[in-house]
């Protein structure tokens, strides 16, 4: 029997829409989710921060846990900092990018929104993938550190007003030729967390689609011949700061199957 657990990383509670994915593909998968509460949000720090801090901070968390596999289930995290990370740890490491191939194989209008943080949307990966994923489509692009902030206050147990998602959402719609958007990209994990109120909120019917399907996949296949408990037991949510607002969070993680709660 092989304990080690799969170790799930965000700025904060985002990447639990990864965990939701991955949990119903590997039922018996122990977990550590860890988020970076001390250093949250990731999505309005410069670049050279973001790479600074997480190749650090997963070198402890590696040490501590032992994990089997890092899932680095952030956007903006991986799109800076995945290689990095790689590269200075012996543990294979899963990131997260923009799915911007699914949107193309599913869009008809060839008009696809991007909406991810602000760090997220200006980076020269997310102009690679629609390069390499979209050539035949407009990718349209739009960044919100409010949209983070929402999240993180539905799983907080706290009521949110439609009128924010609504104007979040025409930073996209009201972008030249956004009216033909049919596919919407939610670049950060945080955003599947609130898919039922964007969907409410947009302009028309739009398709919202994510990666963490495919993640799930990708930890499927890393995994495979690999001994796993006979249940996966209660999961560890870890913060790297002491916060008396994560007791709110309690219900959420536990639906997720994380049962218990420690800082780092």
């Amino acid at each position: 029997m092989d304990a080690r657990p799969v170790l799930f990383f965000d700025s904060g509670i985002g990447g639990l829409s990864v965990l939701g994915a991955a949990r119903a593909l590997l039922p018996r998968m122990p977990v550590v989710y860890v988020a970076d509460s001390a250093g949250f949000p990731y999505g309005t720090k410069s670049e050279a921060e973001i790479a600074a801090r997480v190749p650090a901070l997963l070198g402890r968390l590696a040490e501590r846990y032992r994990p089997r596999l890092i899932v680095i289930a952030c956007n903006t995290a991986s799109t800076i900092a995945l290689a990095a990370v790689r590269e200075a740890l012996d543990v294979p490491v899963v990131g997260t990018v923009p799915a911007i191939r699914p949107a193309a194989l599913v869009s008809t209008t060839r008009v696809i929104g991007v909406l991810g943080t602000n760090a997220t949307v200006r980076q020269p990966y997310v102009d690679d993938l629609a390069a390499r994923f979209a050539s035949d489509c407009t990718v349209l692009r739009h960044g919100s550190a409010e949209l983070v902030e929402l999240a993180e206050a539905k799983l907080h147990g706290q009521a949110t007003d439609p009128a924010r998602y609504a104007a979040i959402l025409d930073g996209l719609f009201g972008q030249p030729g956004g009216v033909r958007i049919d596919t919407i990209v939610n670049a950060c994990t945080h955003f599947p967390l609130v898919a039922d109120e964007l969907a409410a909120a947009a302009r028309h019917p739009v398709t919202f689609v994510d990666g963490s399907a495919g993640i799930a996949r990708r930890i499927a296949f890393l995994t495979a011949g690999q001994d796993w408990p006979d249940a996966a037991g209660d999961g560890r949510a870890v913060f790297t700061a002491s916060d008396a607002s994560t007791d709110a969070l309690a219900p959420a993680l536990a639906r997720f199957g994380l049962a218990r709660r420690e800082t780092l």
